[in-house]
């Protein structure tokens, strides 16, 4: 992430000056996600969410979303033409991205039918997102980190610096829930699997379509996220203790026994590391 401009600016200089940034316009679009999800939230909850204003909301919220991540992406990509490198990455490694790949998902959310509960893991990104660039990149703007008054120098002689005391109130806060709530997302993406599954059963119209597009989605997330694995082996792991009860009838273990060795073959099918080079030409995701 980007540096906040320099203190020896005057306030508005510095404003207009982190606003000039491709970044800022990366908050922007995660700050109006949170906006319009909240906004959506509360029509939700009180049954309007076919209104105008729901409407609007749920849509704006994933323009926003595709925003964000088409900004992160195009900065990779020019990052890497600077950098004189010739060779691009391919059509797989690309999509090995994973800022590609919910920016594809955000757009499939956008021109698709309502699903509320897709809104949500974007949302607990941008919650991270936007309390992430505000401590690294607004407050410094705004409270520029002050030196320590002559004589009370660190140890080492180096000129100390005061944080701001709400900056680290954020630092904390996105240290302490930070892997809870990747692994509420994980938890999140797979039930909306299961979500789309039900409206693909009772053939819901596009739903096939659409059931095979986030399970591509899924597997990705599965192959690269530590987190998504862990959802998925605790879900693994509880299931196999209720067919473990003695009251279940084998047939039911059967089944489960046959669901879990199916999605092991389908998951040894779908490796990306078959496709990908060895050396991981998959990027890491971007702040």
């Amino acid at each position: 992430m980007a540096p906040p401009p320099p203190a020896s600016m005057p306030l508005q200089q510095r404003l207009m000056h982190l606003a000039q940034t491709l970044q800022f316009g990366w908050f922007v679009g995660h700050l109006t996600l949170l906006f319009c999800s909240l906004r959506y939230s509360l029509s939700y909850i009180t049954f309007n969410y076919y209104s105008r204003w729901a409407r609007f909301s749920y849509r704006t919220a994933f323009v926003a979303a595709a925003a964000t991540y088409g900004i992160v992406v195009y900065k990779a990509y020019r990052a890497r033409s600077r950098s004189g490198s010739r060779q691009q990455p391919g059509a797989l490694a690309l999509l090995g991205d994973e800022n590609v790949q919910y920016l594809l998902m955000a757009l499939v959310w956008l021109f698709g039918r309502q699903i509320p509960l897709a809104l949500l893991p974007f949302t607990v990104y941008s919650v991270f997102h936007v309390a992430t660039y505000t401590r690294a990149n607004l407050i410094p703007t705004f409270q520029p980190p002050q030196q320590s008054p002559a004589g009370s120098a660190s140890p080492s002689g180096r000129t100390t610096t005061k944080s701001s005391p709400l900056a680290d109130t954020i630092g904390r806060f996105v240290k302490e829930y930070y892997d809870a709530s990747m692994m509420l997302v994980a938890s999140l993406e797979i039930f909306l699997w299961f979500r789309v599954l039900g409206s693909a059963i009772i053939f819901t119209k596009g739903s096939w379509i659409l059931l095979a597009i986030y399970t591509v989605f899924v597997r990705a997330r599965y192959s690269q996220s530590s987190f998504v694995q862990g959802a998925i082996g605790q879900g693994v792991a509880r299931v196999d203790a209720l067919v473990a009860n003695q009251s279940t009838p084998p047939a039911g273990r059967q089944a489960w026994e046959t669901v879990k060795r199916l999605g092991q073959q389908a998951t040894d099918a779908t490796d990306i590391n078959r496709y990908v080079g060895a050396k991981g030409q998959v990027p890491k995701k971007a702040q």
